[in-house]
């Protein structure tokens, strides 16, 4: 049990693990090897070469409207993201909304950002 608990304290979320450009989006968006789909998420995975896992989002206004709402999602994501890095293979994860959040509570946009990251 405490070796889980210092894994995840001492993971680190870091510049690396970001999809940054265009590029590495499109990347991702142009050939992805799966598409994992969610009620509210979806995510394209796509195998990279540098030797961890990156993630990206790509969550529009027009499916979350407000700031805090698209904050608050990215936050999520990036925790879950950054708790079981260490243990993902070499991926590169974009996230998307399929559709409006706001039927959604907190405790099922969790579960549905775990299973994506889990499979």
């Amino acid at each position: 049990m405490s070796n889980t608990v210092s894994a995840a304290a001492n993971a680190r979320f870091t510049k690396e693990q970001r999809l940054l450009t265009p590029a590495a989006f499109r990347e991702v968006f142009d050939a992805p090897e799966r598409k994992l789909h969610q009620s509210h998420l979806m995510a394209f995975v796509r195998t990279n070469d540098l030797g961890q896992p990156r993630v990206g989002m790509a969550i529009t206004k027009r499916k979350v409207p407000t700031a805090v709402a698209r904050n608050l999602i990215k936050r999520q994501i990036r925790e879950h993201f950054r708790v079981k890095a260490h243990s993902l293979e070499n991926k590169d994860i974009v996230f998307i909304v399929k559709k409006s959040i706001k039927d959604i509570d907190n405790k099922e946009l969790k579960n549905q950002i775990i299973n994506i990251i889990k499979k």
